[in-house]
């Protein structure tokens, strides 16, 4: 194996974290800000990228550590290493509510694709690149742009997923529509495009937004309940407005619905 091998944890239910135990010489690498908690004893280290491929020069680290820029995350990632004899462990927490999903990257015969923000921690050796989607449509209204991660190599990787997570098996042909934000991952053999909704009441008042994206198999997908843009604009849409109301507080109706709720505060 050219990635070190692992051994790992998931704790929790709704804010997980998960727990790798490093033995000597071992080491994983992380999206910045992920960190939670570690053993005394393991180095934590800075780096350009993701560290997978030795050798690659100053301007080749820089290429590579670019290339993260197009996903919008930090141009850095943190490994941490285990230099000293007996096992050590070290925690990455989910930045909000979901699932923490194990994926062994041998399983997906060595290529997983995820969005731009599922990414958390993976075994040293993982190489974390990015996936240019090679159809417009799908670039321009599939929710994630035209850029996604993908995740190489023959170690263990962990991505994020809002609310629930679901893992559906395609059969070839087999074909799945999904809310574009809430792909979390798929394997690379699935063909990945996107559908318009169709029907103008449907288009007009139906809430869903415009498009589906539409997944055929072979292969795996791993759906999230809880989009983190979903879940921001319900936060939102709650937040206090001007003054300190939310909206509705003050008018008529506003009133009315403060009394069916129970907040009547006089």
């Amino acid at each position: 194996m050219t990635s070190h091998e692992i051994d790992y944890k998931i704790y929790g239910e709704e804010m997980q974290f998960v727990e790798i135990e490093l033995d000597p010489n071992e080491g994983v690498v992380a999206e910045a800000g992920s960190f939670m908690m570690m053993d005394d004893g393991i180095k934590m280290e800075t780096i350009f990228g993701d560290g997978s491929q030795k050798n690659q020069g100053f301007l080749g680290s820089i290429l590579g550590a670019g290339k993260r820029i197009l996903t919008g995350e930090s141009l850095f990632m943190t490994a941490f290493y285990n230099n000293l004899g007996g096992k050590r462990k070290v925690s990455f927490a989910s930045p909000y509510p979901g699932k923490i999903v194990a994926i062994d990257l041998t399983e997906f015969e060595g290529k997983f694709i995820c969005q731009k923000d599922a990414f958390l921690c993976a075994a040293k050796g993982v190489s974390i690149g990015i996936e240019f989607s090679k159809r417009l449509g799908r670039g321009l209204f599939g929710g994630e742009g035209f850029i996604m991660q993908k995740l190489e190599g023959d170690g263990m990787a962990f991505v994020h997923a809002g609310g629930t997570m679901a893992k559906r098996v395609l059969k070839a042909g087999e074909i799945l529509k999904v809310d574009t934000g809430c792909i979390v991952g798929l394997t690379k053999d699935i063909d990945y495009d996107i559908e318009f909704v169709g029907g103008i009441k449907n288009t007009i008042f139906g809430g869903e937004g415009l498009f589906f994206a539409k997944l055929q198999g072979p292969g795996t997908v791993f759906i999230q309940s809880l989009p983190f843009s979903r879940l921001a604009n319900r936060v939102l849409a709650s937040a206090p407005k001007e003054g300190g109301k939310s909206r509705g507080e003050g008018s008529i109706l506003g009133g009315i619905g403060d009394l069916l709720d129970g907040d009547n505060r006089f």
